[in-house]
Formats: structure tokens, C-alpha cells, sequence
């Protein structure tokens, strides 16, 4: 269970991105993520979900260009 539960260390590894850029995605509501305390903390299953928006997303752009 710990694991699904992720760092924004461990977030910016795994979506190989700088901690700097996570902070600006999270602030600005384009990234789910909760605060426990003071740090940002991230579930793997709504990251997925995330990144296979994005995909489709990047897909969709891509055709109408």
C-alpha cells in the first residue's frame, strides 16, 4: 500500500521531470496530488490516469495539425 502512495521525488523520477516542474503543474490544478503536512503527495493510480489524459490529449492535437 505505501507504494501508492508517492513523493514528489519519486514523482519527478518516475515521470522524468524536475521537482521544480511538478510544483508549477501542481499549483496550477494540472496535476492531482494532496498535501500531507508541508509535502506534496501524489497516488500512482491518478497519475495514470493523468498520463494516459495527456496521451490522448497529445494524440488529438497531433491529428488536427
Amino acid at each position: 500500500m505505501p507504494e501508492d502512495i508517492l513523493t514528489i521525488r519519486e514523482v519527478a523520477e518516475y515521470l522524468k521531470v524536475t521537482e521544480r516542474t511538478l510544483y508549477r503543474l501542481v499549483q496550477e490544478g494540472q496535476l492531482p496530488a494532496f498535501k500531507v503536512g508541508n509535502s506534496w503527495r501524489f497516488r500512482r493510480d491518478d497519475l495514470e490516469r493523468w498520463i494516459s489524459k495527456q496521451a490522448r490529449t497529445t494524440r488529438t492535437t497531433r491529428k488536427e495539425h
